[in-house]
């Protein structure tokens, strides 16, 4: 049976930008960094969770979806907030990229997508509203 996911595949042109960009900018922790004899096989992860992102060396463009319209195209990856509002001031302030100036209100909370350094997507959520709402 299956039990978890394990891996997420996130395509870079650049592993050591990558690195840096999710867990400097966004806050995520390298979980495996193995250089290996043909490629180097990189992990990072939310803190406490189970499920890791693979930052996988790849030609530009791959995985990223043709004609991607701002606040109706979703990314890959999909990260949870209990503050979004509060999370994406203090991302915004470290040099992560959005689509749009402020997250906006949809039927199952709050959303905003940002930008990784290779054109990824990357979605942010909170469930049911704003803080306190």
């Amino acid at each position: 049976m299956l039990t978890n996911v394990m891996y997420v595949t996130i395509y870079v042109t650049d592993q050591d930008r990558a690195l840096r960009f999710y867990t400097e900018q966004l806050g995520l922790e390298t979980r495996v960094d193995h250089p290996g004899p043909e490629v180097r096989f990189l992990t990072v992860a939310v803190p406490g969770s189970p499920v890791e992102f693979l930052l996988w060396s790849h030609p530009a463009g791959a995985g990223r979806p043709a004609n991607a319209r701002p606040g109706a195209t979703p990314g890959p990856v999909f990260l949870e907030s209990d503050d979004l509002m509060g999370d994406f001031k203090a991302l915004r302030d470290r040099g992560v990229t959005f689509d749009q100036p402020e997250p906006e209100t949809y039927p199952f909370g709050l959303r905003i997508e940002a930008t990784d350094p290779d054109g990824n997507r990357i979605s942010l959520r909170q469930r049911g509203g704003p803080a306190g709402a």
